[in-house]
């Protein structure tokens, strides 16, 4: 699977979407979500079997497409209409669809949402869990590309999706602990240095450490979907996503001290590409970093009029309005160096934070 497969499944979903936007479960699936499957490798009826008997809640119900491989589910796809919301109820629902025939993989959407689902074998009470891996919606599917390989057929059947989606859950959770308990760690790393060497480098060592820590969850980051909204791998299955993954990123564009315009999102390319999006209509932000491709630093291109620079493709290109692209494919604190640059270009001033109380 590649990045254009995906986008060519968003480009053929979204006008079906904007044209019917409250259509049916069973038009969603003949309309979008057969084509999703295909996506993923999984073909009607070689290896999918539609409305697969599962039993949950002491009754039995109809699951909409189960992957069979070897004769036995291993992933599951429950599907609702576009015009219904994804609620807690539809989320219990796949989980219990998943505990109760033990299928560790599950995705749950309906067409303009997407999550991903995991059942997993808890470290404390060695009882199986189920976790939602990933959530997004049909824009974003193409800056996925990693979680959605690990629910391809070829994947499954290779036996590597289990040690695709374990590693970035274990990613994830060293990058927050990292980010939490940085001061602490930081400390810990300049004790270590000053009781082996001598406490005459404790200054130099305490900024260093910092540092590299900074340097560390960038390469985490680098290495992860850095769109992943914050704390996902925690959250509790039975909360809406609405109420707790809420605009985590924010930013401000100002002009001789009065605020323009602001911006807020809880996927971080998102919030990059509207405000570099905003620049380009209203501030020239092309004219201001030509000639293209712009690049900043280094040989990397960050805003190009193709989605290819030195006959490569972008590592992750995002386009905007008036065909330009922009690469998304950077930490957090590059994203918010590259913003600074592109605004002091225009002549703005901007502010980028992250929200801590989300």
């Amino acid at each position: 699977m590649d990045t254009a497969s995906i986008r060519d499944y968003v480009e053929s979903a979204q006008p079906i979407i904007e044209d019917s936007p409250q259509m049916q479960e069973a038009t969603t699936k003949a309309s979008i979500l057969n084509d999703f499957i295909e996506l993923l490798g999984w073909e009607i009826p070689a290896n999918t079997e539609l409305e697969y008997s599962v039993k949950a809640f002491s009754k039995t119900f109809k699951v909409d497409y189960a992957l069979i491989l070897g004769g036995q589910p291993v992933a599951f796809l429950e599907a609702k209409g576009l015009g219904k919301t994804l609620t807690s109820k539809h989320r219990e629902q796949l989980s219990a669809y998943l505990q109760s025939e033990n299928v560790r993989l599950g995705i749950l959407t309906n067409g303009q949402e997407y999550e991903f689902y995991y059942r997993y074998l808890g470290d404390s009470d060695s009882q199986f869990k189920v976790e939602a891996v990933e959530r997004t919606t049909l824009r974003k599917l193409p800056d996925k590309k990693g979680i959605i390989e690990a629910y391809q057929v070829s994947t499954i059947h290779n036996e590597e999706s289990i040690a695709i989606i374990e590693h970035i859950r274990k990613l994830r959770k060293s990058r927050d602990t990292l980010t939490d308990d940085k001061e602490e760690l930081a400390t810990a790393v300049v004790d270590l240095l000053t009781d082996t060497v001598s406490d005459a480098i404790e200054s130099e060592a305490q900024t260093q450490a910092k540092e590299m820590i900074d340097r560390l969850v960038n390469d985490i980051e680098s290495e992860i979907d850095t769109d992943t909204p914050r704390r996902l791998d925690n959250e509790d299955s039975s909360t809406d996503s609405e109420d707790r993954i809420t605009q985590p990123y924010s930013g401000e564009i100002s002009q001789s001290g009065d605020v323009a315009e602001t911006f807020t999102d809880s996927v971080q390319s998102d919030l990059m590409a509207s405000i570099v999006n905003y620049l380009i209509q209203n501030h020239d932000l092309i004219s201001a970093i030509e000639p293209l491709p712009y690049i900043p630093a280094k040989n990397r291109a960050i805003v190009n009029d193709e989605p290819t620079y030195n006959d490569k493709e972008m590592k992750q290109a995002r386009e905007l309005e008036q065909e330009y692209y922009l690469e998304v494919n950077l930490s957090w604190d590059q994203k918010q160096r590259e913003l600074g640059r592109m605004a002091e270009a225009c002549g703005v001033e901007i502010s980028i934070r992250e929200n801590d109380d989300i």
